[in-house]
């Protein structure tokens, strides 16, 4: 049995009776090894992380800007080569046929939304872009044919049922609504569970047949130009009544098997696992750097500079950055600062107190954000703030330059950190609160979700200064960041305490430092920053909300 085989063996028979996993084995390498030969292309890939210093991801939706002409992608595509030049890759964010939550609840895997543009129009992004795509594995909608199939009494054992007698109380909730949903058949009512809504019906990887089903999908979105698969929800993936059902071992061995499989038919795909939560619960997903995922989300990372900012107080997050241990060789981590959820609270669990979150939530609430909670011992908490991140940071009575010099700072120091980032689209062209939408749906997440016609958006990032600022100070920090390679995504970095108002990240031999301070602070070392060409000597003035490269001189 060839390497690869025997590991799959190995967290198949973790997962499944010997029989179902010599024949679920079976198949899932006859399908890797015919995808192989039929795409030498991506079989020859190298294994694994390639990107360098370079790889910055946009995050956007398919129809984030709506052309003058021609398909939403076309359009998306065509703006990224106008006006993003420097970005080298695109998180694009559900773009299957679906009914609910902005893309997440998909009816089709296989299909693109024909009201975004066809498979044609995703490889030609592909082409120009190292893509990120949603894989939505954990659920899917009440609109699809597997539970319209379902529903009908053909039963394919796809869709996770659930008795409601069963003590379901040691389940983490992300959401306040029923965890189960009783549906009509045939064969009488069933319940069926749904962790995220009542249009989202969770998978029932027990079942054998819907791993394959899954595995197969996943090939056709490495075959239409994917490079990275994020995992949504993956901690959820595997359920067992009497625990959370988050994290579980079958968990970790469905992504260990994903590696494995990914290995024979495309080395160069990783996978990216979405886990909104601890650095703790993240971590784990490395596996042994070589066995499970390549990169893991810094869920933290969002709120700790949030909070930093309101304070004007860098400690706490400069001392997770301080303990943050080095992922294994091979991997890395993906920052991000915002995306198209909220603003997570509970990967802060455990690094800011109760009161810190309180007043962090509140400022939020005063910036015009939402709140959105979840359940824990049947108690509403904080579960993320909804907002986009200029006004996160910023309320709507302070000058623009100060928003600016924020996301600048904000970002400077996204772009430091060792790994790779993603910058949101609306984040990307300093968007503020979409309240006309969120009026319109009444969600919080769409505060933070603004679309926008193409001369619309031309417009303001030509005329209005808080957008057209924000972006042109974002593309360039992406691109002096590529031309050093000091910020390769694995190389090391140190964090140096320098002032409790700054945050300093040493990459090589150059000193990264961001300001989250509203008033001058001086500078306790020298050298040429990178961004400015400026020469700084020791004592100098760095301004609110300053940032700086230094490379000695």
């Amino acid at each position: 049995m060839a390497q690869g085989g025997r590991a799959m063996h190995d967290h198949l028979t973790k997962l499944y009776p010997p029989e179902q996993a010599r024949s679920l084995q079976e198949g899932l390498q006859n399908l890797a090894t015919d995808f192989a030969a039929a795409h030498p292309d991506l079989a020859g890939q190298a294994r694994g992380l390639t990107a360098d210093q370079s790889e910055v991801l946009l995050i956007a939706y398919g129809d984030q800007v709506k052309p003058r002409s021609g398909s939403p992608l076309k359009g998306l595509l065509e703006f990224m080569n106008q006006r993003l030049s420097g970005l080298t890759g695109l998180h694009l964010l559900p773009h299957f046929p679906y009914s609910s939550d902005d893309g997440f609840s998909v009816i089709d895997y296989r299909r693109v939304d024909p009201a975004l543009g066809t498979w044609e129009d995703v490889k030609a992004l592909g082409e120009r872009y190292n893509l990120m795509f949603d894989a939505v594995i954990n659920h899917i909608s009440a609109e699809s044919h597997w539970n319209k199939e379902f529903l009908a009494g053909n039963d394919r054992g796809y869709l996770l049922q659930s008795d409601p007698g069963m003590d379901h109380s040691l389940v983490i909730r992300p959401r306040t609504h029923p965890l189960l949903t009783t549906v009509e058949t045939p064969r009488g009512p069933k319940h069926v569970r749904t962790t995220f809504s009542a249009d989202q019906i969770d998978l029932d990887y027990s079942n054998p047949d819907l791993l394959y089903e899954i595995a197969d999908v996943l090939l056709l979105y490495a075959e239409n130009g994917a490079r990275y698969l994020r995992l949504d929800a993956v901690g959820f993936l595997w359920k067992e009544l009497g625990t959370t059902c988050m994290h579980l071992p079958q968990t970790h061995e469905l992504v260990k098997l994903l590696r494995t499989f990914f290995d024979i038919a495309a080395p160069g795909v990783c996978l990216v696992p979405e886990i909104n939560g601890t650095y703790e619960e993240n971590a784990p997903y490395f596996g042994n750097g070589s066995d499970e995922a390549q990169m893991v989300y810094n869920f933290p990372l969002p709120p700790l500079v949030v909070h930093s900012f309101h304070t004007g107080d860098a400690t706490v997050l400069n001392d997770w950055l301080s303990q943050l241990p080095s992922p294994p060789d091979g991997t890395t981590f993906f920052n991000f600062l915002s995306s198209h959820d909220g603003i997570g609270v509970r990967p802060v669990d455990n690094l800011l107190t109760t009161e810190q979150v309180q007043a962090m939530t509140e400022r939020v609430r005063v910036h015009g954000g939402q709140i959105s909670n979840r359940l824990v011992e049947g108690k509403e908490t904080p579960y993320e703030m909804n907002i986009t991140f200029y006004d996160a940071l910023t309320a709507p009575d302070e000058p623009v330059e100060k928003g600016i010099a924020r996301m600048r700072s904000s970002h400077a120091l996204l772009l430091a950190l060792a790994g790779i980032p993603g910058i949101y689209f609306n984040s990307m062209v300093g968007g503020s609160n979409w309240q006309d939408g969120f009026a319109q749906t009444g969600r919080n997440r769409t505060l933070n979700r603004r679309k926008y016609e193409r001369d619309e958006l031309d417009g303001l990032l030509d005329g209005d200064e808080q957008m057209g600022g924000v972006l042109q100070a974002l593309l360039h920090l992406v691109r002096v960041r590529a031309a050093h390679p000091q910020f390769h995504p694995q190389a090391p970095q140190k964090i140096e305490r320098l002032h409790p108002g700054l945050v300093a990240v040493r990459r090589g031999d150059v000193l990264t430092i961001s300001s989250v301070k509203d008033e001058e602070v001086a500078l306790p070392v020298a050298g040429r920053d990178l961004l400015t060409e400026r020469e700084y000597g020791k004592g100098d003035m760095l301004e609110p909300y300053g940032v700086v490269w230094l490379k000695p001189t």
